[in-house]
């Protein structure tokens, strides 16, 4: 089963930017969707972005404007481009893929918006 390894959190200020990557230990190309999901303390994990085989995305409202997810089949990596970072954007944020079913979740990599 393909694993997931996320990286690229860490504390930034309110209207600040982050980029996170997701390295895949198998092979991306063929699952039927990729997305990225954040828990927030107390909250249960949603969905923030997600792209299709076919190219569709989609965003949750929250994040429309200032998120933008893509992913490089070929290396097997996810990205997140986080812009103007807000408070609430705060929580552990991890990807997942497949077909079907989602692989186990990872770690996840931790992103604290604060002044």
């Amino acid at each position: 089963q393909v694993q997931f390894v996320e990286s690229g959190g860490g504390l930034v200020q309110p209207g600040g930017s982050l980029r996170l990557t997701c390295a895949a230990s198998g092979s991306i190309a063929s699952m039927y969707l990729t997305a990225w999901f954040r828990q927030a303390p107390g909250k249960q994990r949603e969905m923030v972005a997600r792209i299709a085989r076919d190219g569709i995305i989609y965003y949750q409202d929250a994040v429309k404007g200032r998120f933008t997810i893509s992913k490089d089949s070929a290396k097997n990596t996810i990205y997140l481009q986080m812009n103007n970072l807000r408070p609430e954007d705060t929580g552990v944020y991890f990807c997942n893929g497949g077909s079907g079913t989602f692989a186990a979740w990872g770690q996840g990599t931790q992103v604290t918006v604060s002044s």
